[in-house]
């Protein structure tokens, strides 16, 4: 296996574990995402500072200004996903903020004229027909699942231009760099909703503490960081196809560990999701 096909595989099992530690955090959803985003930025900024002090101070004001518009869609993004976990099951949720290939394959092939060959397209399709299949078996699970699907929704949107920006700047911008003025900026937005919302930052369990510390640690330092790293090697286009394996590996991992046991439509669909992902990267 290829060294970035590895990486980006590392980064899909890493980011399916955030709906688990959202769902065991008792906070309200910007509180988890703001969280996440701060934490993650004390780690990654400092790294960037020392390692890619020379990168920043030449960084021309177009690509700082992509980076800072990526970052605040990667802070929509995870405040509207956040908050739909709150309405509807995970799996449900999960599967719908992943239906993004369809976004970023269409602005691909209009903005940066990138190549979908007639594979790929059947790839996606056999994947989405997979997400709409467990999709269906949990639509009725959840306080307001109409409610939680509108924001995962529109978190796919988001995350999908938040990763079309990525693919363009990673082409001549190290990970350090791009990581740490996206992490920051989505920090500061998430924390400014907080404030705003007036919704307390501290006096939490020590357990929802634990989930803010895993949600920084594992899915965004280690998964997001690994698919940013992936974006310089492949398309978008082909990253958010492999990223369509969330909602299984999340599945898999809610009855594991919350005990949501996953129905006969979940296991079908996930089976052609894998082999929608297969189909888009054979022969790759």
């Amino acid at each position: 296996m290829k060294k970035q096909y590895l990486v980006l595989a590392v980064g899909v099992i890493a980011v399916s574990f955030a709906a688990i530690f959202i769902r065991i955090a008792e906070a309200p959803p910007l509180v988890i995402a703001a969280w996440r985003m701060c934490l993650s930025a004390v780690v990654i900024i400092p790294a960037a500072l020392i390692h890619s002090r020379s990168e920043f101070t030449s960084l021309s004001r177009k690509d700082l200004s992509l980076m800072l518009l990526a970052g605040l869609f990667l802070g929509l993004h995870f405040g509207l996903w956040t908050a739909s976990l709150s309405y509807t099951s995970v799996a449900t949720s999960v599967i719908l903020v992943t239906a993004n290939p369809i976004f970023v394959s269409i602005v691909s092939y209009l903005l940066f004229k990138e190549t979908i060959n007639r594979r790929i397209i059947f790839g996606i399709i056999v994947s989405f027909i997979g997400t709409i299949v467990i999709g269906c078996s949990n639509w009725s699970l959840g306080p307001n699942p109409l409610m939680g699907a509108g924001l995962a929704l529109l978190g796919a949107f988001t995350v999908a231009i938040y990763l079309l920006i990525g693919r363009r700047l990673r082409q001549h911008t190290g990970l350090l760099t791009y990581s740490s003025v996206t992490c920051g900026s989505a920090a500061v937005l998430l924390t400014g909703a907080v404030l705003i919302g007036g919704f307390e930052l501290s006096g939490y369990s020590s357990i929802t503490c634990g989930m803010f510390g895993l949600l920084a640690l594992v899915p965004q330092l280690i998964g997001h960081t690994s698919i940013n790293w992936s974006l310089k090697f492949l398309p978008a286009t082909m990253i958010t196809i492999a990223i369509l394996g969330e909602p299984v590996i999340s599945t898999i991992l809610a009855y594991l560990i919350l005990g949501e046991a996953p129905a006969v439509p979940e296991i079908a669909g996930g089976i052609l999701i894998f082999g929608g992902i297969y189909l888009a990267f054979r022969n790759q």
